[in-house]
């Protein structure tokens, strides 16, 4: 396979390997991916970035991540993605249209609006997803929101307190969540979200911007906070508009690491 350039970015540390497949296609596997993720051996990110033809927007954005697992939406890659175009350009996933912005440090991007049927996010079985009654250990009473990808939020008085290394793998592929699940625990301090992810097919990690969106949409829900509000991850702060029925604003920095030329067939 003849080598193709790819770009490596970050939005608050949660970093991606950007291969632009538009003009030269580009085959990955789920092993392909894993492999070019890995820090030891390969490239290393958090999520693998393809970029595609599309002929419904600007560009296809394709998602992989770092254990190979395709998934349906990015925020902080769609700002990136945004950034790396740069001026406005509508970008499809496999969770919906994204529309994004670039600005003088990053970029702001319309997430879409949110789901909250129980079948959306997806449930395995019905419920109220603003009050859901299920618990773990000390997690109790979370609300559930799809943003294009499912995520479960957990308001608690400390975010810093929570193992959310330990339950979060647990919680993750509880069987309640058949897509598997994002898991968010945060605390509301000075008008503000303080916010640990841990992500689906990734781990714990430095910022999670479909995470911010859900959990914001979730705090504004219960009353919590109002729009627009920050929200603080260990990596950053994003800044979350949403009113009621309307669509997901997220706006954030991002950074330009480097870029290389690699074949891709060496990762296996």
């Amino acid at each position: 396979m003849t080598s193709t350039r790819f770009h490596k970015m970050h939005g608050l540390g949660n970093d991606f390997v950007i291969i632009d497949a538009r003009l030269q296609p580009v085959a990955i596997s789920a092993a392909n991916a894993a492999a070019i993720a890995d820090r030891h051996s390969g490239i290393g990110c958090d999520q693998l970035i393809v970029l595609h033809p599309s002929d419904q927007a600007d560009v296809r954005m394709q998602i992989f991540n770092a254990d190979g697992g395709e998934v349906e939406a990015c925020g902080n890659a769609a700002r990136c993605v945004t950034t790396l175009l740069g001026d406005t350009h509508k970008i499809e996933t496999s969770g919906g249209l994204i529309e994004g912005n670039a600005t003088n440090d990053g970029a702001v991007v319309d997430m879409g609006t949110p789901s909250f049927d129980w079948q959306a996010i997806p449930l395995a079985y019905a419920m109220d997803t603003l009050h859901m009654p299920v618990g773990w250990e000390d997690l109790q009473d979370p609300a559930a929101v799809n943003v294009g990808n499912p995520h479960v939020i957990f308001f608690v008085e400390d975010s810093n307190m929570v193992e959310l290394d330990r339950l979060g793998p647990v919680i993750e592929v509880d069987p309640l969540f058949p897509a598997k699940v994002n898991v968010n625990v945060a605390h509301v301090a000075d008008r503000a979200i303080h916010l640990k992810v841990w992500e689906r097919g990734v781990g714990l990690t430095q910022a999670c911007g479909t995470g911010a969106c859900a959990t914001a949409v979730a705090a504004i829900r219960r009353g919590l906070v109002s729009s627009p509000v920050d929200v603080h991850l260990p990596g950053g702060k994003l800044t979350i508009s949403w009113e009621n029925e309307t669509s997901i604003s997220m706006q954030g920095p991002t950074s330009y690491v480097f870029s290389g030329e690699a074949d891709w067939s060496q990762f296996q």
